[in-house]
């Protein structure tokens, strides 16, 4: 986990906050073993704004790559800097439940969770299936 906090650290020291002044870096470790960080990037126009996690999943993307195994976040404060809503879903399309998803400061990690615990009952490719199921 060390090299994952650490590309994230370097990540979060780049990130583009000017408006909230709230810096986040995040890195994920690929089925291949790549490692892709990303940083927060602010815009005046709020709603335009990227999260670390969705950079960090556009770069192993661009790489070719599409199955994440790990997740770390690093930001900083006295709350836990975990993934919003709108990345845990990004997260989840390319990863599974299971998938380990540790929150840092940039003293290190503070708690480990899978995406399941942040997203449960999640809408993923699977819910796109054309046969009908019914809860029992």
């Amino acid at each position: 986990m060390d090299d994952l906090l650490k590309a994230a650290c370097a990540a979060k020291q780049n990130a583009y906050a000017p408006y909230s002044g709230f810096r986040v870096g995040a890195s994920i470790r690929s089925a291949g073993g790549g490692i892709y960080s990303g940083c927060n990037i602010e815009n005046s126009a709020y709603p335009e704004s990227m999260c670390a996690e969705a950079a960090a999943i556009a770069a192993m993307v661009g790489a070719g790559e599409k199955c994440i195994t790990e997740v770390l976040v690093v930001g900083d404060g006295e709350y836990l800097c975990s993934p919003c809503g709108g990345c845990r879903q990004q997260l989840y399309e390319f990863a599974d439940g299971n998938t380990p998803v540790h929150i840092c400061s940039s003293e290190g990690l503070r708690k480990t969770v899978t995406i399941a615990e942040l997203l449960p009952h999640a809408f993923g490719p699977q819910n796109l299936s054309t046969t009908k199921e019914t809860d029992s």
